[in-house]
C-alpha cells in the first residue's frame, strides 16, 4: 500500500498541473499565529474528527472541533498581552500553551476543560529565561526548551502533567556566545521516545541530541546557514529517530534559497544539504515517513520519497509560520494576520481512500 501510494504521488509530481496543496480557512485576525496542534477526537457519534488548536500574539488561542470549519476563541485570564508561540493538544479538552518573552513573559499553561480555565504551571523571572518550544510524548510527559541560562540551554520537564523541573544540564555541551533557539513555529524541539533533538542558530546551526531522555548529550554542526542572530535552524523533525530533517535559513533574507535545509540518516551524527526549498523556512512536519512539508513567509514545499527531506518541490505561495501534519490527508498551517490554512490536495484524498 505504501509503495503504491508513493508511486501514484511520484506520477502526480511529474504531471504538468500545478496542485493546490493549501487552502486558507481564516484570515484577518489581529494576531501573528505561531502555534498549531491537531489531534483526532471522537464526535458525538463516536467517529474520529480532527480537532485543531492554534495560538499566537495578543493572547490568541483558537480551537476548532470540526476540522477547521468553525473556530472558537479561548482566553487565558490575564494573558491577553502574551505571545503564545506554542501549543500542544491531546483532545478537545486538554492542551498546553506556551508563551515566549524575556523572564516571566515566558509561561506554560494547561487546560483540561476545553479552554474554559487555564492553570499557570510554570514561569521564571530570570532575564535570560526565554521559552522557544514545547513538545510532549503524552498528556503528562512533556519538555520545554529555553534559550541558554548560565551558559547552557535549559530544558524543563514534567512527568506528571503538573509540576515542571529543570533537567540536569551538566552533561549538556555549553552554548556558544550569542547562540540561541528560535521561537518561530514551536518546532525547534522534537521528541521521539527517549530521543531528544533541538536546533540552534546564531554563530552556528547546531543540533543537540540526547538518546537517553536528557541524561547525556552530543552536539553536531550542520551546513544550514548561520553567522548572525537571524539565521540558523528554525525547525526540525524526526520520522524514526534516525532520519532527522531540519529547515531554517535567515528570516531577514527570506528569498535566499541556499543552505536552508538539511537531513541526517544516522540520528544527527552527520548532515547533508537537501535539494533546497524556495527560501527561508520556519517549520517542517512529516507524516508517516513518506511526506514532509515545509512552510515559510514566501511559500511552501513538499518532499515525497523514500528519503523524506532530501529534496523539496515548491507548491503554494502563502505566508505561513507553523505547521502540523496529522496524517497523509490532514494538516494545518498558521501565519500572520490570523491566517489558518488546511492541507487540501484532493489527489492525496483520493489515493488514500
Amino acid at each position: 500500500m505504501r509503495a503504491m501510494r508513493l508511486l501514484l504521488l511520484l506520477l502526480f509530481f511529474g504531471s504538468s498541473a500545478e496542485p493546490q496543496w493549501w487552502r486558507v480557512q481564516t484570515s484577518g485576525l489581529d494576531t501573528n499565529l505561531r502555534g498549531v496542534s491537531a489531534v483526532y477526537a471522537p464526535d458525538p457519534k463516536g467517529m474520529p474528527v480532527p480537532v485543531v488548536w492554534a495560538s499566537g500574539s495578543n493572547g490568541m488561542i483558537l480551537r476548532s472541533l470540526d476540522a477547521g470549519q468553525t473556530w472558537q476563541r479561548l482566553h487565558v485570564a490575564g494573558g491577553d498581552a502574551l505571545d503564545f508561540r506554542g501549543i500542544v493538544a491531546f483532545n478537545a479538552k486538554t492542551a498546553y500553551v506556551m508563551s515566549s518573552g524575556e523572564g516571566e513573559k515566558s509561561r506554560i499553561y494547561k487546560t483540561t476543560d476545553g479552554g474554559e480555565t487555564w492553570k499557570l504551571e510554570y514561569k521564571d523571572d530570570r532575564k535570560e529565561f526565554f521559552l522557544d518550544s514545547i513538545a510532549c510524548l503524552s498528556e503528562i510527559h512533556c519538555l520545554a526548551l529555553s534559550d541558554p541560562v548560565d551558559g547552557r540551554f535549559l530544558l524543563l520537564a514534567t512527568t506528571d502533567g503538573t509540576h515542571w523541573n529543570s533537567l540536569l544540564s551538566d552533561k549538556m555541551p555549553a552554548a556558544l556566545p550569542t547562540e540561541g533557539a528560535f521561537a518561530a513555529s514551536n518546532t525547534c524541539l522534537a521528541l521521539f521516545g527517549d530521543e531528544i533533538f533541538f536546533g540552534t542558530g546564531g554563530p552556528a546551526a547546531r543540533v543537540f541530541h540526547s538518546a537517553d531522555a536528557g541524561r547525556t548529550w552530543t552536539v553536531v554542526e550542520t551546513p544550514v546557514a548561520h553567522g548572525n542572530a537571524s539565521s540558523g535552524i528554525f525547525s526540525l523533525t524526526s520520522t524514526d529517530g534516525k532520519r532527522v530533517v531540519v529547515v531554517g535559513g535567515d528570516y531577514k533574507d527570506p528569498k535566499r534559497a541556499s543552505d536552508v535545509a538539511a537531513y541526517s540518516d544516522d540520528g544527527g551524527k552527520s548532515w547533508q544539504l537537501s535539494k533546497q526549498p524556495g527560501g527561508y523556512r520556519s517549520a517542517v512536519a512529516c507524516d508517516d515517513e513518506l511526506l514532509c512539508v515545509s512552510i515559510g513567509p514566501n511559500g511552501e514545499d513538499v518532499s515525497m520519497s523514500n528519503a523524506p527531506g532530501a529534496g523539496w518541490k515548491p507548491t503554494d505561495a502563502l505566508n505561513l509560520n507553523a505547521v502540523t501534519i496529522l496524517d497523509f490527508k490532514h494538516g494545518w498551517a498558521v501565519g500572520p494576520k490570523g491566517t489558518i490554512a488546511i492541507f487540501a490536495n484532493q489527489v492525496q484524498f483520493e489515493i488514500q481512500n
